[in-house]
Formats: C-alpha cells, structure tokens, sequence
C-alpha cells in the first residue's frame, strides 16, 4: 500500500465532499451568542430556548450558546436562569449566516416561592454533552460508548489540587502507581476495566505530563472507557479506555482568583487564575493560570515541589475564523514513591507472609535520605485553527509539541526472603530490602501531533448525518537513558544505623566504580500515520447508528545503539492496522431514556519475530458494550448501567516448543459491569457514585499463568461516591458539606502457578470537606483518609499510600 497516495487520495474526497455538503447547508442559517451577568461576568447553565419551538440548550462554561441548522425566519429568543429577570430578544435568521445575540441578565428582585430548574444547572456534576468522546458535539444519551465527566463544580467541593485527587470520583478507575517523574511517563499510572492508562490527552489531542499533575488550568476530565484506538490512535490510549483533561479556555471579561491552601505533612499551594481581553472589540481574549505546590511525606522523609504556569490566548479574526493558542510549562521534584519489589523467581511462599499488611516494614518510615529526589520538566505548546466553512461544517486543524526532561534517582526496593540472606531454608520471612536506585540522567521525550478534522453534518432524504473525518501525524523522539545501582541489604525488624547512608553520595561512589546493575538506553523514533472517519446517523428521531474506521501505519525507526552509533539489527519495523467502531442507540423515550450498543476496536504494535523469522502483528482488542443511560427529572437524575466484554488476541507468549523464543497466540479476556448514578434529588444537594466489577483473566497463555487474573489488572471490585449540600437560602446561603470515599476490593499482584499468590488488601478511604462560597470569596476545609487507613496500591509492587491529611484553603475573586 502506498501510504503516501492512501491519504492524499482521502483528504481529496474528504475536502470534495464537504464542498458539496457545504452547498446543500447554505439554506440554513444558525444562531449564536453569549450571556453575561450585571457585573459582567459569562454565565454558565442559562437556559435559551427559541419561543414557540421546542428548541433550547444551556450556555457553556464562558456564557456562550448555539443554535444550527435553523429555517430562515424571525425568532424571538428567551434566556432564563433562576434568580434573575428572563430576557428576550427578536432575531432574524438568514440562509447561509450566522445570527448573533448577547443577553445580560439581572438579578430579579422578586420572592422565589418554588423552583424548578433545567438539565446541568440543577446537576452541577453532571454534563450532558461532550465535543471530544466522539470529536464532535454529542449529547451523552446520542453517544454509543460509556464515559464520565468529572466538572469544575465538583473538583471544586472537594478542594481537589491534581489530577490524581479528581480520579478518585471516575467508576472503576483505580490508581496503581503515582506519577514517577520520569520523561516519557503520562502522570500516574491507573487501571481501568482490567488495564494500565495514563493521562496523555489534553483536548482530545497528546498532552503529556510526566510529573504529578497539577490541576490550576483544569476545567473538567473526561475519563472515556473501553478501547478507544478508533478516533484517538494507540499511542495514548490503552484497551481499558483514555483520560483526556479539558483545560480552561478565555473568555470576554476581566476577572480571576487567587488561592491559597495549607495542611497537614507542610503543604502549602498558592495559586492564581486571571482572564481579560486584550482588545476592545473582545476579539482577542488572553488567561493565565499559575500554581506552586510544596507538600512533605506522611513517612520520615521525602517531599514534591512543583511550579506549573499555563497561559491560553484566543483571537477571534472574525464570524467564520478563531485560533487558540495554549502553553504549558510544569517543573518539578520529587523524593522516590517508596515502591516495593518482589525478586524475580522469589517465591512467596519463602517469604512467610501473603499480605501486603503482614510486612514488618515500618509503614511510616521511606529507608532513603531526603537527597534521593529527581528533577522533572514539561514545555507543552499548543494551536488550534477553527474555520466555519458553512452553517454546518467547519475545519479544525490542531497541533501539539510536548517535551519531557527528567534528571536523577528514583529509590526503590526489593523485599527479601530470610533465606535469601541467612542461606538457610527453613528460615521462612521477610525482615530484609534491599535498597536500590534507578536513575535517569538528563533523558528527553518529545512529541509532535498534527491533526486535520472536518466537522459537520447533512442530509440523505430525511435522515440526518453527523460526521467527522480527520487526518492525524503522530511523531515520537525519545532519547531517554536509565541506569541503576544497588547500596545494601538491611534488616528492617532492628535498628537501622546507616539508615541515612542511602543518599547520592553514596551512590555516586558506586557509581564510580562502574557498579551499575544496569544500562538502559531508550532512543528512538517512531512515525504514526493515520485517517479515520466517523458518522451518526439518525434513522429516525429515535434511532441511530454510528460506523466508524481508521487505518493507521506505524513505522518504528528502530533503536539506536550509542556505541557504535547505528540501529540495532532487527529493532525497526512497520506495521499497518485498521479499528472499526459500530455503534447504535435507541431512546425509547426521546432525550431521556437510551439503550446503546458498541463494537469497537483497540490495538497495540508489538516488535520481534517468531522461531521461523515471522514479525508479530499488531496485537487487538475487540470490546462489545451494551446498557442504558437516562436524563431524567428535568435533569436531576443522570445515570448509566452497562456490560462490556474485551478479547486481546495476538498476545505474545513464550514458545512452549522453543522456550527461547516467542510464538504470538495469547488471548486474554476482560469482562465486567459498571454503573453511575449522578443525581440532585432537592436544591443544593449533589450526588455522585459508582460501582464496577470487573473480572480479567488469561485464557490462552504460558502454564504459570493461563486460567489466572492478570497480576496487572487491579482490583476486581471498586466504588466511589461523594455527596454534597449546599444552603440555598439564608444568612449562611452558600454554606456546604461534603462527604464520600472509595472502595477497592483485594488486588492479587502476584498470581501465577509456580511463585504463588500475593496480596494487596482491601481498602475503604473517607473524607469529607466543608465550604462557604461567596461570589467574592471561597473557603474550603477538607480531610481525606479520615480514619487513618493503612492501605496499598501497586502494579505488581506494594506502594504504601498517604495517611490522614487535613488541608485550608480560601480563594479570593476578582
């Protein structure tokens, strides 16, 4: 196949086709604007409704509202929102432009004796739409897959500073590692639907962070389940599904805040978010987000610091033609994550114990000096080109370049059988680690995405389409470089008298002497070349059908060899995959009740041959999903039930005929169900929970492990909930509460038939918040882990989480 044909070729169709979809929309006109309120400020969750239609939406998160695909004709347009005047104005509508219209609203002075209030304004942690799970504009109940919002408004209640606190609030998304620091790395590590997945996704497109990621310029997080390879490639996504963070934007009016926070283990934040527009005409808007974070360890030592600075500009040039531009700059340094190993072949049988709470490790004590800290950077740049071809197609051209850097060690730890050290084997336990370092020295990770999407929609006979079709460039530099060394062997059931020795003096001496356990060098490049297209087709009012595909060529350059300065022989490879997607939804009753279904299609390029020469193929996961969602109650109850069953096939296994080699006839399978509930049953109170179960298992594979669940797919059952109430009325109106807190059944990160079985045990995590919001200020108390669980996450390792922790804050607007 000649690629390079295969995709001039489509995107002389794709553009050939919008022309003549364009020519068919100049018929129909649209409408559009923004609301404000008396002081100025954009006002989220109006309703505006076209009188005597039964059209009507809400304004997003900066005032702003559409309406496409309007008759030509005069409307008059209501916008109303609890607590203030309704509005109204008359419009005319024109074929083929855009009508605007602005509302400022006023405070209403009359008594509200009973309230009833629409959709998300009622439902603060709920959103109804979404313009990246499907990269176009879609209503969660049109949308054949299953995802989870997480708002600003609920971040918010429960003081949340980092991606890693807002996770906790996804269904069935367990955290397995915190983020390392390392480049190259997406944050934290988690698991979803039995699956590892980072966070990589800002906007829809790469937007890597390797460091602990702060929240300052996150305006929600979109956590999209199941494999996900057909719009949003491999490189980003895992079969379990994809965290993207959709960040603040600018808007048209001078304003912001500054926070400041402090709490338990010396934490101290403060942060600062301020908009304006930097013209009259409002047509270039500019917003500066700005945090620095410090926070030492619930162990004896160990410590983060970050810095993170994020600006965003908007220039409109006019109705038709907008870019956005985007920096993000994250520095910082962080002690090792006290991680703990099991040595290869070790049985746990030797070790005498089968719990991770059956240690003797102190949990309060990290077995490292302070000095054992890496040093971490992010340079993000983003740009976005929107351009409205017609009242129903628009061109949106993305770019993206994000550089990693890391420098430094990474302490970690491997837990060591009595009989390893003493020699005798009947001395069964574990009172020895040993204490190691994995280091990075000044290692570099850079990618570039450029993206082509053409957004829009039209008409077959009376059956509406929706489609978007996108070209997509995908490049990777990693120059990247991992070495370690180990300092001792300690007994951690006595005194420890060279507990600080464990620093960088000590190990630069190792080092010197050429000690090095291991060399790992990680450069190389790879190139990802992609089309994909994607329609919603409404059959009825009722029913709709979505098909979708992408080709994708990945072509791996090979790794290089630094001492000889070549690529090592058999490393560089081409591979070309397709992921089909098919979905259909059927709302027995419109907007409120939807029954879906999905196919879709996941997959993952793997490097080697077989014993007769064979390159492996891509690996593949195919998922079928199938459940309800509902918008009921005028808003108050949204809420999701679904079962989804994921084969992998094309695993790669030992060759059982030639144990030195790899035959690629794996098959795993990972099943499960998940439900959501996000409810305002009465004014001011908000509810958000979720169960899942999820049940992994290999069921072709090497004899050790084939019949078990993997020793990487987390816990089998997870829950979250959280609830909050918020005085709606009153001298201490704005006053609230929260509580809530997750569950994590027994995770078995040791599984296998000859090393037997290891686990983490479960856990329940609580915490609560208290809050008074003013529209000039904002303080916030909140206590996690309240009643000072011990508890562990890990991928295959035990990783002691953080004990009870209370944090202040108080924010002040402007």
């Amino acid at each position: 196949m000649n690629l390079h044909y295969f995709f001039k070729g489509l995107l002389i169709v794709i553009l050939a086709g919008t022309s003549a979809w364009a020519q068919q929309a100049q018929t129909l006109g649209s409408i559009s604007g923004t609301v404000t309120t008396s002081d100025n400020r954009p006002a989220e969750f109006v309703n505006v409704a076209l009188k005597g239609t039964n059209k009507a939406t809400n304004t997003e998160a900066h005032g702003k509202f559409d309406f496409k695909r309007i008759t030509p004709g005069s409307y008059t347009v209501v916008a109303s929102l609890v607590g203030y005047d309704a509005v109204e104005q008359t419009i005319e509508v024109y074929a083929g432009q855009t009508s605007v219209v602005n509302f400022s609203l006023n405070e209403t002075s009359a008594q509200l004796q009973e309230i009833e209030v629409r959709g998300e304004r009622v439902n603060k942690f709920s959103r109804i739409e979404s313009g990246y799970v499907s990269k176009m504009p879609l209503k969660n109940l049109e949308t054949p897959q299953v995802y989870t919002t997480i708002t600003r408004e609920l971040l918010a209640d429960q003081l949340v500073f980092s991606v890693d606190d807002a996770m906790k609030n996804a269904p069935g998304l367990l955290k397995m590692w915190d983020a390392t620091g390392r480049s190259g790395d997406g944050g934290s590590y988690y698991n979803m639907r039995g699956f590892v997945v980072q966070s990589q996704l800002r906007n829809g497109i790469a937007g890597n962070v390797s460091s602990k990621i702060d929240a300052v310029n996150l305006e929600r997080i979109e956590v999209i389940k199941g494999p996900s390879a057909t719009l949003f490639g491999n490189a980003l996504t895992s079969y379990g599904g994809l965290i993207n963070r959709v960040t603040k934007k600018p808007y048209a009016t001078t304003g912001g805040e500054v926070t400041y926070a402090t709490g338990s283990y010396g934490f101290n934040r403060v942060s600062a978010d301020f908009n304006t527009p930097l013209d009259e005409e409002k047509n270039v808007l500019f917003r500066l987000n700005t945090a620095y974070s410090y926070e030492g360890s619930f162990q004896d030592n160990g410590f983060t610091k970050s810095f993170a600075l994020a600006p965003s500009l908007t220039y409109k040039v006019d109705d038709r033609l907008s870019f956005n531009f985007d920096a993000e700059f994250f520095q910082g340094q962080n002690t090792g994550l006290s991680v703990f190993f099991f040595p290869y072949g070790q049985t746990i049988a030797s070790m005498g114990v089968t719990h991770a709470d059956q240690l003797p490790i102190d949990y309060k004590r990290s077995y490292a000096n302070e000095d054992m800290y890496q040093t971490s950077r992010n340079i993000n740049f983003f740009g976005q080109m929107d351009y409205q071809i017609s009242n129903t197609w628009r061109s949106q051209t993305n770019l993206t370049v994000t550089n990693s850097y890391s420098d430094g060690p990474g302490p970690y730890y491997y837990l060591i059988a009595n009989s390893k050290v003493t020699g005798d084997p009947n001395d069964i336990g574990t009172n020895y680690i040993s204490r190691n370092d994995q280091f990075t020295q000044d290692s570099k990770d850079r990618v570039f995405e450029m993206q082509q999407n053409f957004i829009g929609e039209f008409s077959v006979g009376n059956m509406r389409n929706r489609l978007v079709a996108g070209l997509d460039f995908f490049y990777k530099n990693s120059d990247q470089y991992f070495s370690g060394g180990t300092l001792d062997t300690i007994n951690v059931t006595q005194p420890i008298l060279n507990y600080r020795n464990f620093n960088r003096t000590s190990m630069n001496a190792i080092y010197q002497r050429g000690d090095y356990s291991f060399v790992y060098p990680a450069i190389y490049k790879t190139y990802t070349y992609s089309a994909y297209a994607s329609d919603i087709l409404n059959l009825t009012d009722n029913v709709m059908v979505m098909a979708a595909l992408r080709i994708d060529h990945f072509d791996n350059k090979g790794n290089f060899d630094e001492s000889t300065g070549t690529i090592y022989a058999g490393t560089a490879y081409n591979q070309t995959a397709l992921a089909p997607k098919f979905g259909v939804v059927y709302q027995p009753v419109k907007d409120k009740v939807s029954l879906f279904a999905n196919y879709q299609s996941g997959f993952t390029n793997k490097t080697g041959t077989d014993f007769n020469g064979k390159s492996f193929r891509p690996e593949q996961a195919n998922q079928l999903e199938g459940g309800i969602k509902v918008d009921l109650l005028g808003g108050k109850l949204n809420g999701t039930v679904s079962y989804y069953n994921i084969l992998v096939t094309n695993l790669v296994r030992t060759d059982p005929t030639h144990p030195n080699f790899s035959i690629q006839d794996g098959t795993q399978v990972s099943k499960g169900i998940e439900a959501e509930i996000v409810a305002s049953p009465v004014q001011g109170l908000n509810i958000m929970g979720g169960f899942a179960y999820n049940h992994a298992e290999f069921t072709k594979s090497d004899e050790d492990v084939v019949g078990r669940r993997p020793n990487t797919a987390g816990a089998p059952y997870a829950a979250n909930f959280w609830a909050s109430y918020t005085l709606q009325a009153g001298s201490v109106k704005g006053l609230g509460v929260g509580f809530g807190g997750n569950y994590a059944s027994d995770n078995t990160i040791i599984n296998s038939a000859s090393i037997g079985q290891f686990i983490l045990p479960s856990y329940t995590v609580l915490n609560a918040s208290l809050f008074y919001d003013q529209p000039k200020f904002r303080v916030g108390l909140k206590v996690d882990n309240l009643t000072d669980k011990h508890y562990w996450i890990g991928y295959t390792t035990v990783n002691p989480q953080k004990l009870r922790s209370i944090t202040g804050s108080i924010t002040f607007r402007f």
